[in-house]
């Protein structure tokens, strides 16, 4: 199938068709001090905070001029790197990722400054001042000092904490993966539907062919008076309602090359060829098999076990708040006055104290029963996200097996015997022989099987790549 259609890129775009490596793959729930250097590397490439360097192309440059040549796994890349919303997810989780150290940092000190070296009587004498005396007849303050304050959580509360949000940014990133997925079934279904298109209007384009021989034909055995001028007409307006399908068809395809600009994240002015001979899709798995991959790998359900996980860990942290806080003070004295000579000599002062959970443990109880509830609320979703997961897996299954024998029906045996009809009443009608009407209708059934056939194939692909996808899968 020549058909194609063209859309205008950047010339940075990277041409490089080895397979896009999965989202999750980039930044793994381990610690960085355990990532190899080929894995931070690419992590700081895909999870680079969004600038004026890279954001989208369509948001900072006008179409481009020349023609771009795609098939669906580049697509499928494009999608990846320049997707506003995918764009969005992943600041999202980096965002989450920087709450993870300032959780985890100690509390800032509080640093303390008293002075009372005023004279006597004086308005601004800060603490008041001692009297005066033979010694010091002016008077000394006593009450100078300088402290530092420094909180304290109970052994653990901080460290916990820290890991329930690292568990929930993690949690961010599954579900960025499990809408990379979605994204990516809703371009493949706009890109075998418009490829589909593209084999519409080559069918149609040979249907009008059918129609000038039938027409040619016509006029011949008219010119013989060996048929009606009608008939010629017939076969005219035949002609004539094909193409003006082609019309139809070719708007179509417009809007479908529109839409898969603005999915990948490109000007839908721009101008692409879709490639429908590239990379076949991957072999299709057993049902058994997909159920395993969904059930161990599905983001989604990555998504809802690591919530399950952080609401786990708050029901322990939440019974930590039992447990007293405390702060450290270390304060300095000095009869030395802002104003005034050293008086006296330095004394040093250290407190500990408690900060202790009063009032009944009425917010203590309460916050233990709030996370145990999440918790449960955290188990029950996940039992209901397996359960839909599984559903879809075997809803597109189905699907798959349902198209598949649909094509199957049409291309080894409608399609052909359409076809040979075709021939035989073409065979017919030019011999003088009668049945016009018979050789239209011939006519219009194989060309009404050969859409179907293009539909089909196209469904046939498009429930494969969603039953991949369904499964929690690249379709490559």
């Amino acid at each position: 199938m020549g058909a194609s259609v063209t859309v205008v890129t950047s010339n940075e775009v990277s041409t490089d068709l080895s397979a896009p490596p999965s989202i999750g793959s980039q930044l793994s729930s381990q610690p960085s001090s355990q990532l190899s250097a080929q894995d931070k590397s690419k992590a700081s490439e895909l999870f680079a905070p969004v600038t004026k360097a890279n954001t989208p192309k369509s948001y900072v440059k006008s179409a481009p001029s020349g023609p771009v040549e795609m098939d669906l796994r580049q697509l499928w890349n494009e999608l990846k790197l320049n997707n506003p919303q995918l764009a969005a997810l992943r600041e999202s989780y980096l965002s989450a990722k920087a709450t993870v150290p300032q959780i985890a940092a100690p509390a800032n000190p509080q640093v303390g400054l008293v002075w009372s070296g005023m004279p006597v009587n004086s308005p601004f004498a800060l603490g008041g001042a001692n009297a005066p005396s033979p010694q010091y007849p002016n008077g000394i303050s006593s009450n100078n000092s300088i402290s530092v304050a420094q909180p304290l959580q109970f052994p653990g509360k901080k460290s916990l904490a820290a890991e329930i949000a690292d568990t929930n940014a993690e949690s961010l990133l599954a579900q960025s993966e499990s809408t990379y997925l979605q994204l990516g079934a809703q371009l493949s279904t706009l890109y075998y539907n418009t490829l589909a298109t593209q084999k519409q209007l080559q069918v149609l384009k040979e249907t009008v062919m059918r129609l000038e021989m039938i027409k040619n034909v016509a006029k011949a055995r008219y010119s013989n008076n060996a048929a009606a001028y009608v008939e010629y007409l017939n076969a005219q307006v035949a002609q004539s309602a094909a193409q003006a399908d082609q019309f139809n068809l070719e708007r179509q395809l417009e809007v479908g090359i529109k839409n898969i600009n603005t999915l990948i994240g490109r000007h839908s002015r721009e101008k692409l060829i879709l490639k429908g001979d590239g990379r076949r899709l991957a072999p299709v798995p057993t049902l058994v098999e997909l159920e395993d991959y969904a059930e161990t790998s599905h983001p989604s359900l990555k998504s809802s076990a690591l919530q399950l996980d952080a609401a786990r860990k708050g029901v322990s942290l939440a019974k930590k708040a039992y447990l007293p806080d405390f702060q450290v003070i270390g304060s300095s004295y000095t009869p030395r006055g802002p104003f005034t000579a050293n008086n006296g000599a330095l004394f040093y002062q250290f407190e500990l104290d408690l900060i202790i959970p009063l009032y009944f443990f009425t917010k203590e109880k309460y916050g233990v029963e709030q996370a145990m509830r999440s918790q449960a609320s955290a188990e029950a979703s996940d039992i209901s996200n397996r359960q839909q997961v599984i559903l879809a897996v075997n809803s597109a299954y189905a699907a798959y097996q349902q198209a598949k024998m649909a094509t199957t029906f049409l291309k080894d045996r409608q399609v052909p015997q359409a076809d040979a009809a075709y021939k035989v009443g073409l065979i017919q009608y030019s011999n003088n022989g009668q049945g016009f009407n018979d050789l239209l209708t011939a006519q219009t059934q194989l060309r009404n099987l050969e859409v179907q056939l293009a539909l089909a194939e196209a469904n046939l692909l498009q429930a494969q790549a969603t039953l991949m996808v369904t499964a929690g899968k690249e379709p490559f």
